[in-house]
C-alpha cells in the first residue's frame, strides 16, 4: 500500500506553525519566511527573529539548516535553561501529547550528549543556545510540522559533515563537534566528512535526525508529490547551501503500525575452545554490564568440530566496549558486528489482583490493542514469598486475572 513519506527534513506553512507555537507561551521572538534564491534555486528562507537584541529587527536564527554553533553562541538571548526546565515548559503547554513527547525526546538526546561531555546527569545539563528561544522554536516546530503532515515516515540521506573548527563557549573544537558525534553515535548513525570547510551538522540538527529518521541512505521507491528547498545564509565553498525536502508516497507491503523503531548492534563470534563455566560467566557479566541480551547457540564449525555461536545485543554506542569485552573475556580472535533495526511493541504496566496479592503485569500494544501480556517475575516472586506459595501458582493466578 501507499504511505506518506518525508525524505530528509520537514516542510509546512508559517501561519499554522505560529498558531501551534503560541501554545508554548514563549515570547521574545517572531517568525519570518520568504521566497529567495540560492545558487539559482528558488526556495524558502525561514528565520526566527529574536526581539530586543539590538540587531535591527532582532537576531535572525535560521531554521534547521545552518546555525552558528549551538554552544558557542551565548549572547544572553533566552536565559540558559536546564533540560528539566525545558521539559517542564513543553509538558505544561497546550501542545498535543505527540508533539510534547517528540520535542522532549529531541532535547533529551542533546542533554544526554552534553552530560557525557561535561560529566553531568541529563537533568542538570545547562543548555546554552540550544536552550534559548530560537532552538526551542526549531525543535518544537519540527515536531509540529511533522504532526501537521500526518506523522509521515521520515528517512534521510547519509549524514555528511564538513571540516575545520568551530568557536564554542567551551573553546575551539574540530568539526564534527563532540556533542554532534555523541548524538549520532548513540543512535548508530554514521557520519562522513567532505571537503566543505564549515559545520554542516549541528547538535540540534543531529538530534532531530536521530529522533525522527528511520533510515539513512539513498531513497527507495519514493514517488515525489512535492519538493521543497530550504535556503541557508552562508555561501558554501563546495556545494550550494540548499536543503532539499521530498514529500511523497512510499511503497509499503503492510499497513502502517504504531510500533516503536530503534537500532541495535549485534556482536557474534564462533567459539570451540571455551569451557561451559567461562561461557556462563561471560553471559552473566555481559548482562550486568548493560547488554540488551546475551546468549549462545550450538553450531558445527570447520572440520566438523562442535562449537557455540556467542551472540550479544547492545546499543550501537556501546558496541566497541562490548567488542573489547568479548575479545578479553573469551578465546575469540575476532568479533563480527552488524546493525539491526528493531520493531517493538509499545509497552505499559498494569496491576491485577489475585488471591495471593496484587501482581504487576507488562503489556505490549499494537495500534492500541493489547497483543502481549506477561506477569512480571520479580512481582510474582515477591507476592509468592509473602503468601508462602510457589511462584508458578502466582503466575497462573495473574494470567487468569488477565482474562
Amino acid at each position: 500500500m501507499s504511505v506518506s513519506h518525508l525524505h530528509l527534513d520537514i516542510f509546512s506553512g508559517i501561519r499554522e506553525l505560529e498558531r501551534e507555537l503560541s501554545k508554548l507561551r514563549l515570547g521574545g521572538y517572531h517568525l519570518h519566511a520568504a521566497r529567495r534564491h540560492k545558487s539559482s534555486i528558488e526556495g524558502v528562507k525561514f528565520d526566527v527573529h529574536l526581539d530586543g537584541e539590538g540587531h535591527g529587527d532582532g537576531h535572525a536564527h535560521e531554521h534547521g539548516h545552518e546555525h552558528e554553533h549551538e554552544h558557542g553562541h551565548e549572547h544572553g538571548h533566552g536565559h540558559q535553561r536546564t533540560f528539566a526546565i525545558i521539559r517542564q515548559l513543553i509538558e505544561t503547554s497546550a501542545l498535543s501529547d505527540w508533539v510534547k513527547a517528540k520535542a522532549i525526546a529531541v532535547f533529551h538526546r542533546v542533554a544526554v550528549a552534553e552530560g557525557k561531555v561535561h560529566g553531568l546527569p541529563p537533568e542538570s545539563v545547562h543548555f546554552h543556545e540550544v536552550g534559548a528561544v530560537d532552538s526551542i522554536v526549531d525543535i518544537v516546530g519540527a515536531a509540529i510540522c511533522l504532526e501537521r503532515l500526518g506523522r509521515p515516515r521520515v528517512t534521510s540521506g547519509p549524514v555528511v559533515e564538513g571540516t575545520g573548527f568551530v568557536n564554542c563557549a567551551h573553546g575551539r573544537f574540530p568539526i564534527p563537534t563532540t556533542a554532534t558525534l555523541e548524538i549520532l553515535g548513540a543512535r548508530g548513525i554514521g557520519v562522513t566528512q567532505c571537503d566543505e570547510p564549515h559545520e554542516l551538522v549541528t547538535p540540534t540538527g543531529a538530534a532531530i535526525l536521530a529522533e525522527f529518521a528511520e533510515t539513512f541512505g539513498p531513497m527507495a521507491e519514493v514517488r515525489a508529490r512535492r519538493i521543497g528547498y530550504g535556503l541557508g545564509t552562508r555561501e558554501n565553498k563546495t556545494r550550494p547551501n540548499v536543503l532539499r525536502v521530498i514529500l511523497g508516497d512510499g511503497l509499503e507491503t503492510s499497513a502502517v503500525r504504531d510500533w516503536e523503531i530503534d537500532e541495535v548492534s549485534v556482536l557474534e563470534t564462533n567459539l570451540d575452545d571455551i569451557s561451559g563455566e567461562i561461557l556462563g560467566h561471560v553471559l552473566e557479566k555481559a548482562l550486568r554490564m548493560g547488554a540488551l541480551d546475551a546468549f549462545h547457540t550450538p553450531i558445527q564449525m570447520k572440520k566438523q568440530r562442535p562449537g557455540v555461536l556467542l551472540s550479544l545485543l547492545c546499543a550501537p554506542a556501546e558496541a566497541d566496549r562490548f567488542t573489547e569485552f568479548l575479545l578479553v573475556e573469551t578465546s575469540a580472535f575476532g568479533v563480527r558486528r552488524t546493525t539491526a533495526q528493531r520493531r517493538k511493541l509499545k509497552r505499559d504496566h498494569i496491576v491485577v489482583k489475585t488471591a495471593f496479592g496484587s501482581v504487576q503485569v507488562k503489556r505490549g500494544l499494537l495500534d492500541g490493542q493489547v497483543v502481549q501480556a506477561a506477569p512480571e517475575y520479580e512481582s510474582c516472586r515477591s507476592v509468592a514469598a509473602m503468601a508462602g506459595v510457589p511462584v508458578k501458582d502466582v503466575f497462573e493466578a495473574a494470567r487468569r486475572a488477565l482474562g
